[in-house]
């Protein structure tokens, strides 16, 4: 069983910044992919970020490419996300996850792809 426990999210002018992280228990956190994904009232949940088990693989959503860093210290068992030049539309709770699947040079991209979720933390930009 796998426990993430996200922190860092809270209320932040359009243009600033905010770093989240995800700390892991239960299981080899290594042996994971993990990912960050977010959901706005009304709207799906949908994809931000994603780091290989090694981090040497990261993808990013288009909306968030060049703002948004996801990176990752598997001796802290722990994931973050740095959120950068913030806009009124990152608005919503972000949620991360972990994947249990070896999926070679892949990241999952898709909420059925992760195993085990976080409560997730708000974050709120205001223009």
């Amino acid at each position: 069983q796998v426990q993430l426990v996200e922190s860092g999210g809270g209320l932040v002018q359009a243009g600033g910044s905010l770093r989240l992280s995800c700390a892991a228990s239960g299981g080899t956190f290594s042996s994971y992919g993990m990912g960050w994904f977010r959901q706005a009232p009304g709207k799906e949940r949908e994809f931000v970020a994603a780091i290989s088990r090694s981090g040497g693989r990261l993808y990013y959503a288009d909306s968030v490419k060049g703002r948004f860093t996801i990176s990752r210290d598997n001796a802290k068992k722990t994931v973050y996300l740095q959120m950068n030049s913030l806009k009124p539309e990152d608005t919503a709770e972000y949620y991360c996850a972990a994947d249990l699947t070896y999926r070679g040079l892949r990241v999952g991209t898709v909420p059925t792809q992760y195993d085990y979720w976080g409560q997730g933390t708000q974050v709120t930009v205001s223009s």
